[in-house]
Formats: structure tokens, C-alpha cells, sequence
């Protein structure tokens, strides 16, 4: 049993990982692609939202695929187009061509981002979901820890063509793992629904008051990782005058609050319930990214101010976003697939919305990026202090569970 949790664990993981490792690898490489194409800083940074972008439209089409033909099959499909894409990237000579094939690529991309959730609920729900999630994301965490300094290293020391190859061979190295060890969880007698049933679903999930807040929740606090994606390689390189791999082991710290913060997700879920720690979780993003804008409104532009709030913002996040996720998907087992394309669909638009914006407002200065950040922090603050009960939950099932003696 140990066995197979920490497999599915592994392997859910990489595959999770095999879309954030082809965003986070690029990042240290933006100066140099924008100097190569001879194109501005925000032409290359529209590749990052043409990528976001088809991640979040297909989404709505893999989730009820995998609800029907299984989960494996389409996980197959996107990852052939991912490799594609990432070769395509390599040879781009016009910062249109890189945007084209970035699309190409976040289209088969999203193909494992969104039906990993999808088998976790398969496999788990409650607390085991959370712990498989979470240790899920203890896998995934290799992304934003060695891609940026992976990336910095190609980009230093031969190309940033060099950097898609390194991708297309993830992607190929995705496709054996899947093949080899990952089993197939939907179930061969699981009712297969038509065309009108699957709008039925998406409808009467459109209607779910709790099932949206909670994807929103989880979505702004996504879109404002997104905002720093956006903008922290520019901010950190251009502004700061930090070289790449400074600037790589700046991202990578930040990524290790996230998924630090993470790991302690199923214990306190277990004490406090789930629904209490994402509420207190999202009120002390908020007042960090609060306490951020501030400071930059007031003049102080500190590397060290910018990058120590965020270590404690984006550690507070660790704790929301796995959280919602278990949440949001919880009542809805029999359509886990579209239910979580729904959420993915949702959340990814609000993250390319947000990166579209700091894009067109950015300065070369940190101002919009967090300016976007503490927009987020309130919204999702806001929307926790709306979000309905579950109707099912008497006040005892409300209490904390005791802890374990």
C-alpha cells in the first residue's frame, strides 16, 4: 500500500510538473530571447501567457475526455504535442513563431495538469486526498528549484534554443514514466455521458456557489504567483542587476516556501479542518502583500524586502491552493475530470489575465507586479469570508477532528 501511494505520488508529480518545468527553465532566458528576436522584454513575456492561455481553454476539453476514454489516453495525446511544441520553440526566429509554439506546447501541457487532479480524487478523498496532494507537490517541487538554475546554466553557457530541447526530452522521458508505472484509475464500468450530459455538468457546476469560491480562492492565489512569474526575472536581472543564476536561486527559494508550506497541509487539515486553514492562511497572504505594496509605494526598493515578503507570502499560499483544490473537487466524484477542468480552466485565465496585465503595465520596476500580487491577496481574502458551507455539514461535522493520541 506504502508502495503504491509513494509511486502514484512520484509519478502524478513529474507529470504535474512536465508544464511548470517548460514555464520556469524559460524565465532566466527572457533578456537573452528578447535580445536575439531584437523584440521588447514584453514581447517574450506574451509567450508565457499564449502558453497559460491554451493550458486554460483545453482544459475544458481533456477533463470530460478523461471522464469518458480514461485518464491515460489523453495524457498520451498531450504530451506528443508538448515534445512538438518545444521543438517548434527551438526554432523560432520571430517572437510570433516562439508565441505560436508556446501555444502548441501549454495545449498538450495541460493534458497532466489537469487530470492528475482527477486521479487523486480517483484514488483519495478528505485528508488522504490532501496527503497525496501534498506529497505530490513534494515531487513537483523539483520544477521551480532546478529549472530556473537549469535554464540560467544553458542560457550562460550555450543557447536558449538549447533550453526547448532540454524540454522536448522531459516531455519524452513523461511519456515511458506514464506508460511504465502509472495505472489507470478510472474505472471500466464508469458511465460514460454524452455531449448534452457533459453541459449539463459544466452548468450545474457553474451554479455551485461553493465549488466557484473556492476555485477562485485557489485561482488569485495561483494568478499571483503568475504576476511574479511575469515580472521576477526582469525585476531581478534588469532592475536588481542580479545574474541569472542569482536570480534562479531567488526563484527557487520562494518555490520552496510554497512547497514547504504545503506539506503541512494534511496535518493541520486533520486539526483545525480544511476550510479554517485556508481562511487563515489567505488573511496572512493578504497582509503580507498589503504590507509589500507599502513599502513600494513609499519608495523603498530593497532586492531583500521584496524577496523576504514574498518567501513568507507565497510559504502562506503553500497551505491554500492544495487545499481548495481538495475542497473544490470533493462533492464532485463522479465528474472529478470535468470538475477539474472547470477549476484549472477558471484559475489559469485569471493567472493569464493578471500576467497580460503586469505585462502591459510594466516600468522595469517592481511597482506592477506587486501591485497585482496585493490585488490578488484581497480578492481571494475577500471571497473566503463569502464562501457557503457545504450544505451537508451539520455544526459537529464543523468542529476541528481531535487530534490523534
Amino acid at each position: 500500500m506504502k508502495s503504491s501511494f509513494l509511486r502514484n505520488a512520484l509519478v502524478l508529480g513529474m507529470l504535474s510538473a512536465i508544464g511548470p518545468f517548460a514555464i520556469d527553465m524559460y524565465l532566466p532566458a527572457f533578456p537573452a530571447i528578447a535580445r536575439d528576436l531584437q523584440v521588447e522584454i514584453g514581447a517574450v513575456q506574451m509567450s508565457l501567457m499564449s502558453f497559460f492561455l491554451a493550458v486554460a481553454v483545453c482544459q475544458v476539453i481533456y477533463g470530460p475526455v478523461s471522464d469518458q476514454v480514461g485518464r491515460k489516453p489523453p495524457i498520451y495525446f498531450g504530451l506528443v504535442l508538448f515534445i512538438a511544441g518545444a521543438i517548434g520553440c527551438s526554432f523560432a526566429r520571430s517572437a510570433e513563431m516562439l508565441i505560436a509554439f508556446r501555444f502548441l506546447q501549454g495545449v498538450g501541457a495541460c493534458a497532466g495538469m489537469v487530470i492528475t487532479r482527477a486521479i487523486v480524487r480517483d484514488l483519495h478523498t478528505g485528508a488522504e486526498a490532501a496527503r497525496l496532494m501534498a506529497t505530490t507537490m513534494l515531487v513537483f517541487s523539483v520544477s521551480p528549484i532546478l529549472a530556473p538554475l537549469a535554464g540560467s546554466a544553458l542560457t550562460e553557457f550555450y543557447s536558449w534554443r538549447v533550453i526547448f530541447w532540454a524540454i522536448a526530452g522531459i516531455g519524452l522521458a513523461g511519456l515511458v514514466v506514464v506508460a511504465a508505472l502509472l495505472p489507470e484509475t478510472r474505472g471500466r464500468n464508469a458511465n460514460r455521458r454524452s455531449v448534452i450530459e457533459v453541459a449539463r455538468a459544466y452548468g450545474g457546476l457553474f451554479k455551485d456557489r461553493r465549488f466557484l469560491g473556492l476555485v477562485f480562492i485557489g485561482g488569485l492565489g495561483q494568478a499571483s504567483f503568475f504576476a511574479y512569474l511575469a515580472g521576477s526575472s526582469v525585476v531581478f536581472i534588469e532592475h536588481y542587476g542580479l545574474t541569472p543564476s542569482r536570480y534562479s536561486l531567488v526563484f527557487a527559494s520562494n518555490a520552496i516556501a510554497f512547497i514547504g508550506g504545503a506539506q503541512f497541509n494534511s496535518t493541520l487539515m486533520r486539526r483545525f479542518g480544511a476550510e479554517r486553514v485556508v481562511r487563515v492562511a489567505i488573511a496572512v497572504f493578504a497582509a503580507l502583500a498589503t504590507l509589500l505594496l507599502v513599502l513600494t509605494l513609499s519608495g523603498i526598493d530593497s532586492p531583500y524586502v521584496l524577496w523576504g515578503l514574498l518567501f513568507a507570502a507565497f510559504g502562506s499560499l503553500g497551505l491554500v491552493i492544495p487545499s481548495t483544490a481538495v475542497l473544490a473537487l470533493e462533492a464532485h466524484g463522479p465528474i472529478a475530470g470535468t470538475a477539474s477542468a472547470l477549476m484549472g480552466t477558471l484559475q489559469l485565465c485569471t493567472g493569464a489575465g493578471m500576467i497580460a496585465l503586469v505585462s502591459a503595465l510594466f516600468d522595469g520596476t517592481p511597482r506592477s507586479m506587486v501591485e497585482a500580487i496585493a490585488f490578488c491577496g484581497w480578492g481571494a481574502f475577500t471571497l473566503s469570508r463569502l464562501l457557503p458551507r457545504r450544505p451537508s455539514q451539520s455544526r459537529e461535522e464543523r468542529r476541528p477532528a481531535a487530534p490523534s493520541p
